[in-house]
């Protein structure tokens, strides 16, 4: 994302020089409350949320894998955190140390701090006494045009501890359905939203299709099988497939992966592998067989265009290994398909977006 944004020569402050208005919906009579997501180049979501009293604003990345919210300190001695909105939490009257330090491991960076609690509003949404976290240090995310992450995955997958967010706001009654659900727009910043407490129909069509998790700790599902022209190119023997907001690509195996870049016909390039942007629409779908229904990504959807105009294929190779062979559907897929996540009863829905 780092390479893309200098590629792009996208400058630090570039959501300050493109602010956005905030628009909150309630379907009448449903209490679901739908918050505004700015998509940034096809590689990130980000909403705004605030924390303290009086509030102070932050752009976060709301990520379906990690549980912990977490955002910069002003006490931060990361050097080029200057772009970033950094919590002074000596002027939030709301605000309760927690004489505990945290480290988190990302497959792309790391962070330590400390941990506080204080009141957090996702626009109309309000939890009490949330405990998140106060990086004083951190690696690989100073040029992400983020400040921080809000983590919508199962407690047990918290490095602070405590409860997280999402379970604070259905324990506290701030939401009526322990359901969120996501609607990832396409190659424009406007229109992608994340919405709690139920599922605004507006946003797919067709029937919203639910699979059940394989464990009550993830948002992984079984997988039966990937295939390409009706031929299985990966997934053989059945696989895992994790659903993550804060990944922009499709990753998996790097053998399998390889394998499916060579029969598409890409070609590496540095980290990327290309397609002639001419050829894109003579490439065949990509069909992920969920619970015994496919959902074909057209080559319109896995290929990007980066900023030179090429076009280069959006499935890379896993950077962390697993035993089990586990495929992560990022955003490449997500802005397909409208996705929702019930707690209430640990199963997915997936829905062609409109």
């Amino acid at each position: 994302m780092r390479k893309t944004r200098s590629e792009k020569k996208m400058p630090n402050n570039f959501l300050k020089e493109h602010a956005y208005s905030l628009y909150l919906t309630s379907s009448p009579g449903s209490n679901i409350t739908t918050h505004p997501l700015r998509n940034i180049q096809d590689m990130v979501y980000v909403g705004n949320i605030t924390i303290g009293t009086p509030p102070q604003e932050f752009q976060v990345a709301f990520d379906t894998v990690s549980a912990d919210l977490w955002v910069p300190s002003i006490f931060c001695i990361s050097p080029t955190l200057a772009s970033h909105v950094m919590f002074n939490h000596l002027r939030s009257s709301t605000f309760r140390l927690i004489t505990k330090t945290f480290n988190i491991v990302y497959g792309s960076g790391r962070m330590q701090g400390f941990l506080g609690r204080d009141t957090v509003r996702i626009g109309d949404l309000v939890s009490i006494d949330q405990r998140f976290g106060l990086s004083l240090e951190l690696s690989e995310f100073e040029e992400l045009p983020f400040d921080g992450v809000l983590g919508l995955s199962y407690p047990n997958m918290s490095f602070l501890g405590g409860i997280p967010i999402f379970d604070n706001l259905k324990n506290q009654g701030a939401i009526s359905e322990p359901v969120f659900a996501f609607y990832l727009s396409k190659s424009k910043p406007d229109g992608s939203v994340v919405m709690f407490g139920g599922v605004d129909k507006s946003y797919y069509q067709g029937t919203l299709n639910w699979v059940p998790l394989i464990q009550a700790r993830t948002w992984r599902v079984h997988m039966d099988r990937i295939s390409m022209n009706s031929q299985t190119i990966a997934c053989f023997s059945g696989c895992e497939a994790l659903m993550d907001t804060g990944a922009s690509l499709i990753q998996g195996p790097r053998s399998l992966v390889n394998n499916t870049l060579t029969l598409i016909g890409a070609t590496p390039r540095g980290s990327k592998h290309y397609i002639s942007c001419s050829a894109v629409n003579t490439l065949p779908s990509i069909d992920f067989t969920i619970n015994g229904i496919n959902y074909p990504l057209p080559a319109q959807t896995y290929t990007i265009k980066d900023s030179s105009g090429d076009c280069y294929i959006g499935i890379r190779e896993n950077p962390v290994s697993e035993s089990t062979e586990t495929w992560t559907l990022g955003d490449v897929f997500l802005r397909q398909y409208f996705s929702v996540y019930d707690r209430g009863n640990d199963r997915i829905g997936l829905a062609q977006a409109v």
